[in-house]
């Protein structure tokens, strides 16, 4: 069965003297009562703060809050990108992320090159990498484009190419981000559609959005992050309420109740 549990879980993000930074720049001004030090006395953002919740099957788990509050941090946390500073994670099931699917893409490849070489990192046996491929093929719909190297896509052929890759199987715990979501209107309604399945059929979800009517159809469950804290862990309803009160929303989950 599968779980996934954040204990005491803790993000600090250290700042560099040096001015041109990205970090430092993207965090400066919108995080700064967030500012510490770590055990070395250098200075950090705390990024996350003590995160702790479980999740079992069949939780869909919603995470809330104003841009900067955590939500990606955590997603991306869960996702092992980022490694605790302080707590400790733990889970079982195979994870798949939707929040980067153009991360591990090599554009000097072509498109073929690029799906087996997924296949390979996924350790897919023969027959799966072959179902792996003709599922990417068959989403995707470039066709001979599959045969030149990425660098000549446009952007949106290699969302497609990208989106095809990572939702190819349905995970037993979906880590998702909302923006992925948007894009170009006729692929996105096709790949909405393909997410939705996936939605259906993992065990556990984890969502960070800002749409009350994606939040009120996928999950049953929010926390509310602020300042890289939980404010409120319970059901959907209960702590939308608090987070933003809003009578359309309240309607709108007592209709899918």
């Amino acid at each position: 069965m599968a779980y996934l549990k954040a204990s005491d879980t803790s993000i600090d993000f250290p700042l560099y003297h040096t001015e041109n930074r990205s970090l430092k720049k993207a965090l400066l001004g919108q995080v700064s009562s967030r500012f510490g030090v770590d055990k070395k006395s250098r200075p950090v953002v705390q990024a996350l703060r003590d995160v702790s919740f479980s999740l079992k099957t069949g939780d869909r788990l919603g995470l809330v809050g104003s841009n900067g509050s955590g939500k990606t941090t955590l997603l991306r946390t869960l996702s092992g990108i980022y490694q605790p500073t302080a707590g400790t994670l733990s889970m079982e099931g195979k994870l798949i992320s939707l929040l980067d699917p153009q991360q591990g893409m090599n554009m000097e490849l072509t498109g073929y090159e690029n799906i087996r070489l997924r296949s390979y990192y996924l350790g897919l046996s023969k027959s799966e990498s072959q179902m792996f491929e003709e599922d990417v093929v068959g989403f995707t719909e470039l066709n001979e484009f599959l045969d030149i190297p990425v660098r000549n896509y446009s952007s949106g052929m290699i969302v497609r190419l990208a989106f095809g890759m990572a939702t190819a199987f349905s995970p037993e715990i979906l880590l998702m981000d909302e923006w992925i979501l948007a894009g170009d209107a006729a692929f996105m309604s096709k790949a909405k559609k393909r997410v939705e399945g996936m939605v259906q059929h993992a065990d556990i979800l984890v969502l960070a959005s800002h749409s009350p009517s994606i939040l009120a159809e996928w999950t049953n469950r929010l926390i509310w992050l602020d300042g890289g804290r939980i404010v409120a862990d319970g059901p959907a309803m209960e702590v939308f309420e608090a987070y933003l009160p809003s009578q359309d929303f309240q309607q709108l989950l007592k209709t899918r109740s």
